[in-house]
């Protein structure tokens, strides 16, 4: 059966969505109620004709529908060839032969749409998990609104266990909330309010608030009231525009579509050219014309590409909405057949393969400094600063060593480019880089300096701490890899992914440290964003179809110049949801080898259903066209494979990654 793109089957009436699947019942009815006359009893023949006309109507009723929209259009499809075959056997005499042909067919449309549905029902939930009311907080009184009445601003209160009702920002409480319908994560993740109502307006972009902060439609809170400032619409929400997109997905057909398509462009004419010539087969060869048309009519039957028509796109569909139920977006076909047949795969660093936050590596103390002193001492300082890296030393002192400030440290300056000054206990630390002690002439060992070369040299961000004119200890920071990120890239490579390149901004050193730890095949480093994209067309030329990770931001021209661009985090990000044409919508990249996986499958499962349906095909029309089987058996052999196909591509439904 054929996917009608410009002809809805909402056949609903008062019978509902299933009309079309009781009309096709009650065909069935009526041709075994005929078959069991003619067979087992005696009564008139005109009873037995009946149930077979009544059969016809039925099983034809909205065949006929559809052909005639298809040929207002000036279109022929398979819908007017069956109604064809129908007709003809009808003209012959073969009355249970037409009804059981468009009693299959109609059982099969019926079938089809109801396996498509269920995989667009998958994607449609989504949708559905918006709650429709919101209390919105207006002078201390709680007002039950309509979603669609909400105002950019507002102030929601979400109760515990309930739905989130709009994309925005916590400004109040704390609680674990169930992202799954959004990002496919399993467990809940921890939200708490931003620190001040201020902070909100630095933020330029959505998806720059920190993620610990914001909610989305749809995701469920836990055990804590939340206040929440909506920051998006109802239409502009993440889960609408999920919806939106995956809805759209067929308007992007495949290659394998687009090759079908042209086939049954140039297929179908030869089919009704065959079938008008052997209508006349009686003038060459010694038989009726009776014999010729009902052979002519059993060809006819056996051409039509019905399995053809509904392999690739059932396929698609069904991967997309697996896909969607946990939390990775794919935008049509071509991106899901492209993903199937990579083996190059080029990553973003910051953010992508690592964390995106420099983390304290190293606190080394020198010269018989106590240790204990030198972290007490470095987080006095550093805990003044508002550099990020100071940010970073500062917390994980804290964190790491179980330190406490006591505030003896005062009259921090910045010193531009080297490092920071201040005071401690009346005397003076510098924290920097070898420059700032080398203009402040404080001697720097040879021990000290290779310890320092090493770490840089390992892609370390490192800088040395000075008191009272001596170099007392070394700190390091570095952005790390993500915990599961060499587990992952090992997964990649099972799935058949040759070359995993690293490509990015940071020095070389940097690149080619986290690439070592966790097994990437290259790394290049010092790159701006046009050079991402000189080097994605690169690989292109040596690996033919390229891959590109990343944020979906900085890295979009990239995505946009490689065959297929996948952004990380891209729930909230409206940049990341149009630029990729893969959307991971949480920042775990450990999804990125299931969609690699369940692409691979759903191209088996395409190529398993075209040989399925040209197959069959390949076998009916000549064992028809030497009379060597009757329309009943071509019938039921034709309309079999169209089942086998459909339910063949809806195991995509239930995929697991190995």
């Amino acid at each position: 059966m054929t996917v009608k793109k410009t002809v809805e089957h909402k056949h609903s009436g008062i019978l509902g969505e299933k009309i079309e699947l009781y009309f096709a019942i009650l065909s069935g009815t009526f041709f075994f109620l005929g078959l069991i006359l003619d067979k087992l009893t005696t009564l008139p023949n005109n009873y037995v004709l009946l149930c077979f006309i009544i059969s016809i109507i039925s099983g034809g009723w909205f065949t006929v529908i559809e052909a005639f929209e298809k040929i207002k259009k000036g279109e022929f499809e398979i819908d007017f060839l069956m109604l064809a075959a129908a007709a003809g056997a009808a003209c012959i005499n073969k009355w249970g032969e037409g009804a059981l042909l468009l009693f299959l067919f109609s059982l099969g449309h019926a079938l089809e749409h109801f396996a498509m549905n269920k995989a667009r029902k998958s994607i449609e939930a989504l949708g559905k998990l918006s709650p429709k009311k919101a209390l919105v907080k207006q002078n201390n009184k709680l007002i039950e609104v309509s979603i669609d009445e909400l105002k950019l601003n507002d102030i929601i209160v979400i109760k515990p266990n309930t739905k989130i009702a709009a994309d925005g920002i916590i400004i109040k409480g704390c609680s674990s909330i169930n992202q799954a319908s959004i990002t496919g994560e399993s467990m809940p993740v921890d939200k708490t309010a931003i620190t001040s109502i201020q902070n909100i307006k630095k933020y330029k972009e959505f998806n720059q608030i920190p993620i610990e902060n914001v909610v989305y439609t749809g995701t469920i809170n836990g055990d804590s009231v939340l206040e929440v400032q909506v920051l998006k619409l109802s239409k502009d929400s993440t889960i609408s525009r999920l919806v939106k997109m995956v809805s759209e997905v067929e308007t992007k057909k495949s290659p394998t579509q687009l090759v079908t398509k042209k086939f049954e462009k140039w297929f179908v004419p030869i089919v009704i050219v065959l079938v008008i010539t052997l209508c006349f087969a009686y003038l060459v060869i010694n038989e009726t014309f009776e014999q010729s048309f009902y052979r002519a009519i059993t060809v006819l039957i056996a051409a039509s590409p019905c399995a053809l028509a509904i392999s690739t796109p059932s396929a698609v569909l069904s991967g997309v909405a697996r896909a969607a139920k946990s939390g990775v977006l794919i935008k049509g076909g071509r991106a899901l057949e492209d993903l199937g047949s990579l083996t190059t795969i080029a990553f973003d660093k910051t953010g992508t393969l690592t964390e995106g936050k420099p983390k304290l590596t190293n606190a080394i103390a020198f010269n018989n400094f106590d240790k204990t002193k030198f972290l007490e001492l470095t987080l006095e300082v550093e805990g003044l600063s508002n550099h990020p890296l100071a940010k970073a030393i500062a917390k994980d002192i804290g964190t790491q060593y179980g330190v406490v400030s006591k505030n003896y440290a005062s009259n921090i300056k910045a010193i531009q480019g080297k490092g920071i000054s201040a005071t401690y206990k009346n005397d003076t630390v510098f924290i920097g880089n070898s420059k700032l002690m080398i203009d402040q002439s404080i001697i720097i060992s040879d021990n000290i300096d290779l310890v320092m070369n090493n770490l840089l040299l390992n892609g370390h961000t490192a800088m040395l701490v000075a008191y009272k004119q001596q170099v007392i200890g070394l700190l390091s920071v570095m952005d790390l890899p993500r915990v599961n990120a060499k587990e992952t890239l090992t997964r990649l490579k099972k799935l058949g992914i040759k070359k995993m390149i690293m490509l990015t901004g940071d020095h070389q050193n940097v690149a080619n440290s986290i690439a070592l730890q966790i097994g990437l095949t290259g790394a290049k480093g010092n790159l701006l964003p046009e050079d991402k994209v000189i080097e994605i067309q690169k690989l292109k030329t040596q690996n033919n179809k390229v891959a590109m990770v990343g944020d979906g931001v900085n890295d979009a021209p990239a995505m946009a110049s490689s065959t297929v661009g996948i952004a990380m985090a891209a729930a909230g990000s409206d940049v990341a949801l149009e630029t990729a044409d893969v959307a991971l919508m949480s920042d775990r990249i450990d999804k990125l080898p299931f969609v690699i996986a369940l692409s691979r499958k759903s191209k088996i499962i395409i190529k398993q259903n075209i040989w399925i349906s040209l197959g069959v095909v390949a076998l009916l029309i000549p064992i028809t066209l030497f009379g060597l089987t009757s329309i009943g058996y071509a019938v039921l052999i034709h309309e079999g494979s169209t089942l086998v196909v459909v339910l063949n591509a809806l195991r995509l439904l239930q995929f697991k990654e190995d």
